[in-house]
């Protein structure tokens, strides 16, 4: 359904770019985000699972994550849809950051005090639920108020709190944190403070005659109708399945294939894993804003896209072939630098495909589900192959060749240079 003629500022194509003090608080709120979601998935529930399972701890932590990214595949684009549909006083978008991050908030101190697998499986969906709600609004702030020449380098700045996010979750869960149940609380707690300052900035209110329709035909997009769409989901989902099965069993394989304890007495894979995140991290933050600007000023965020997929298959290649530890380290600032591109001009060109703009939340959803459907995929794919499908170098094997198509396939958009 297309938008009334006469527009309202909420779905007008923003012109006007953003200022510094806009960019650094929608950056606090994907901090606390991608905190709330990499504390967990790094550390704390890994560690939880080991202790209720340890003789499956490996099957037992797919299913956990499997769910909940099934959980997120829904939540995500239904909170976009009905974000999209908001109209108040207070915004489209806030409403749904702040009820978002509280809920996810709980979500977490739910999960301190579970001694199941069913227990965290279900502490683990709530969590999901809220974090996707907040990040389907954070998401489509990009496209409400970033003008096409500035979202390169403004995905620049939101990508870094995603890998900040990543050390931040595990230095608390293993520095400040004392115990899995405090690292929990402590994570909960953080997630609604960072995003108050952002819930101060503006967002424009939908006036109720330009609420679009909701119901379940709005959630498919024609892929004949829109394939630039189609195809800039379906490059997001190959980069991101390849990441997912190449990350979901790093602990185990430092403790299982480089044998970190035995390589550093007295230190854990844990420690190991923070080491390789800040690492990784220092790239990424190189990188990305970086590459966002280059993006914006030459226009050619394909080119960049492939290039960023052929580096980040490289690590894979060395995991698969050298278990080493020192290998890590190498394939951990490759992999930062191809990341570090991919994140910002990726998310500004996926930002040029949207169908329309009174349905950017429940879009940006559909193609978060390209982020989430991995991680359910992901445990599906890694899973048998850790266990009786050549282990290890199989399964990075499959993450490069996964990776590298998915950078082929970027070229099938033609609405975008």
């Amino acid at each position: 359904m297309a938008a009334p003629a006469a527009s309202p500022v909420a779905l007008a194509e923003p012109v006007r770019r953003v200022g510094p003090i806009w960019t650094a608080f929608i950056s606090l709120a994907n901090l606390a985000l991608w905190m709330a979601y990499f504390g967990p998935l790094q550390v704390l529930l890994p560690e939880q699972v080991g202790g209720i399972a340890p003789d499956g701890k490996e099957a037992a932590l797919a299913w956990v994550t499997g769910i909940g990214a099934a959980v997120a595949m829904i939540s995500n684009p239904v909170a976009g849809a009905l974000s999209d549909r908001t109209a108040g006083r207070f915004g489209r978008r806030h409403p749904w950051t702040l009820g978002g991050a509280l809920l996810g908030g709980l979500g977490l101190l739910f999960l301190a005090g579970q001694t199941t697998v069913a227990g965290v499986t279900i502490g683990w969906c709530l969590a999901q639920i809220g974090l996707n709600a907040m990040q389907a609004s954070l998401t489509a702030g990009v496209p409400d108020h970033v003008p096409v020449s500035q979202r390169g380098e403004v995905s620049g700045w939101i990508g870094i709190p995603q890998s900040l996010g990543v050390v931040l979750g595990v230095v608390l869960t293993t520095m400040v944190a004392s115990t899995v149940e405090s690292g929990y609380f402590l994570i909960g707690g953080l997630v609604p403070l960072c995003v108050l300052p952002f819930l101060r900035t503006p967002d424009p209110p939908l006036p109720r005659e330009h609420r679009p329709p909701f119901g379940l035909r709005r959630f498919w997009i024609s892929p004949r109708r829109h394939p630039d769409f189609a195809w800039a989901w379906l490059t997001r989902f190959l980069m991101q399945l390849g990441n997912a099965i190449a990350t979901l069993y790093l602990l185990y394989f430092l403790s299982d294939a480089v044998h970190y304890e035995r390589l550093f007495p007295g230190e854990t894979a844990a420690d190991g894993l923070l080491v390789l995140i800040l690492i990784y991290t220092a790239a990424v933050v190189l990188t990305t804003v970086v590459s966002g600007v280059v993006s914006d000023r030459l226009g050619k965020r394909k080119t960049l896209v492939t290039v960023s997929g052929v580096i980040s298959a490289v690590p894979a290649l060395m995991l698969a072939f050298w278990p080493q530890w020192g290998v890590t380290v190498a394939a951990a600032v490759v992999l930062g630098v191809g990341f570090g591109v991919y994140l910002s001009v990726d998310n500004a060109l996926v930002t040029q495909v949207l169908p329309a703009p009174e349905g950017r939340a429940k879009d940006l959803g559909l193609i978060n589900i390209a982020n989430s459907g991995p991680q359910v995929l992901g445990p599906v794919i890694a899973g048998p192959i850790v266990a009786s499908l050549g282990g290890y170098p199989v399964l990075y094997l499959a993450s490069a060749v996964i990776v590298l198509l998915g950078a082929g396939l970027v070229w099938k958009i033609k609405a975008v240079p």
